[in-house]
């Protein structure tokens, strides 16, 4: 791997863990502020809310802009959405903010590595960093857990600075304040990722030319016999991936009695999981095999399911770990497929602003409707069951439809296939 990519690892990790550690912070300030139940699960979506509006714009603008810059203008819009949550703004407006942020972050961050790196190492590629991902998801849920917790917020509260209140009385104040530290870090290593020899494409300052460019980039991708298998898949992944972080801590309190502390660390489980499939399927799987692995998500949906039967910790453990592990086998090999055939049809900032616009929009859509189940007052053990079943329909569907192309389309598939096994080499 050239030099450049580990910087991009480095900063990717601490922004990464410094959105999942200000999750836990933020779920345990609504809790603290007597906030009504259904605006925990509202995270999520509102998270996602500016992946999907502004998907036209930040492909183009990622395009259009230095990579590096492009995170590092991101990480600073982070930084803007952790202080307004720690002096007074809600806590819902403030993570939207910091989605902003996560929105404009995303297409460089993957992008780049298509410019970066030739196409037969981006299987690898995205099995180290979504690994570095998944590992800062670990430690990020786990940091926000123990933040929030007697202890470590015991210690932040007594580090008074002298002759000045800096107005945090509380643990989750305490939690977030040390995120604003993290995100700075990213941003400083966002200034010492090298400027890649890959031309810029100019940025169109008509709304309705980079909706209509959007559009004309998304009908491309779905039209792609490779990139609709492989976009439906970690479309549906992700929304699922997603939302399953908060699913758990209200299963965690449903059927352990954990508080988010202690549910914290069941999250995390599910990740060392997922890092650990990703890093297996980074080693093992080949580019033109990537379709081969679909059947591993009607398992994953079934395994969703099963947690439901679950009351004990120890159970739990390595049960979570399986669930992760068969989802990060799964989408590694999907992800540098749906990379693969986005950056042949368009540029790479565009082609993950497509997939972000996909994968968030499912996210903020099952978010909306878990967040909507509780507020009628379903418990989470229904909203396991009912995610659980929805993904395993929709993965055999997904099949199906792979099987189908091979049928009908198999001229091209084949073609398609031939493209990738060359740029294997």
């Amino acid at each position: 791997m050239k030099k450049g990519f580990y910087t991009i690892m480095s900063a990717q990790f601490f922004s990464s863990l410094a959105d999942n550690a200000l999750l836990v912070g933020a779920i345990e300030l609504l809790k603290t502020t007597g906030a009504p139940g259904w605006q925990t699960p509202a995270l999520i979506p509102m998270f996602a809310l500016f992946y999907v509006v502004l998907a036209p714009i930040v492909g183009a603008f990622a395009d259009a802009v230095p990579k590096g810059q492009v995170m590092f203008y991101s990480n600073s819009i982070k930084v803007i959405g952790c202080l307004m949550m720690l002096f007074g703004g809600h806590p819902l407006l403030a993570y939207a903010v910091v989605g902003l942020g996560a929105a404009a972050y995303s297409p460089a961050k993957y992008g780049i590595l298509t410019e970066l790196l030739p196409p037969s190492q981006l299987v690898k590629a995205n099995g180290w960093i979504e690994g570095l991902t998944i590992s800062s998801i670990i430690l990020g849920v786990l940091l926000g857990g123990q933040l929030v917790g007697p202890r470590m917020s015991g210690v932040l509260l007594g580090l008074d600075l002298p002759a000045f209140d800096t107005g945090i009385d509380t643990p989750p104040e305490a939690a977030i304040a040390v995120m604003v530290g993290l995100y700075v870090l990213a941003a400083a290593f966002n200034l010492k990722i090298p400027r890649t020899e890959a031309p810029l494409q100019p940025l169109s300052i008509s709304v309705v030319e980079l909706v209509r460019d959007f559009g004309q980039c998304n009908a491309r991708l779905w039209n792609d016999r490779l990139g609709q298998i492989s976009l439906a898949t970690t479309t549906l992944f992700w929304g699922v991936s997603g939302n399953l972080r908060v699913i758990v801590f209200a299963w965690a309190a449903a059927a352990l009695g954990y508080d988010t502390t202690k549910a914290s660390s069941l999250v995390g489980v599910v990740a060392i999981g997922t890092a650990v499939g990703a890093v297996v399927a980074s080693f093992v799987m080949k580019l033109d095999r990537a379709t081969n692995v679909i059947p591993l998500g009607i398992a994953m949906g079934v395994l969703v399911i099963g947690l439901n039967v679950i009351d004990n910790a120890w159970v739990a453990a390595p049960f979570l770990i399986m669930l992760g592990a068969v989802g990060g086998y799964l989408v590694v090999p999907m992800n540098a497929l749906l990379q693969h055939r986005g950056h042949n049809l368009m540029g790479a900032g565009r082609s993950i602003a497509v997939q972000n616009f996909n994968e968030q929009a499912c996210i903020l859509g099952l978010g909306a409707f878990y967040t909507g189940m509780t507020r009628v007052g379903l418990s989470a053990f229904t909203t396991i069951a009912v995610f659980g079943v929805g993904v395993a329909a929709t993965m055999w569907w997904i099949r199906r439809w792979h099987q189908r192309n091979l049928v009908v389309h198999r001229a091209e598939v084949e073609r398609l296939l031939a493209i990738a096994r060359s740029d294997r080499h």
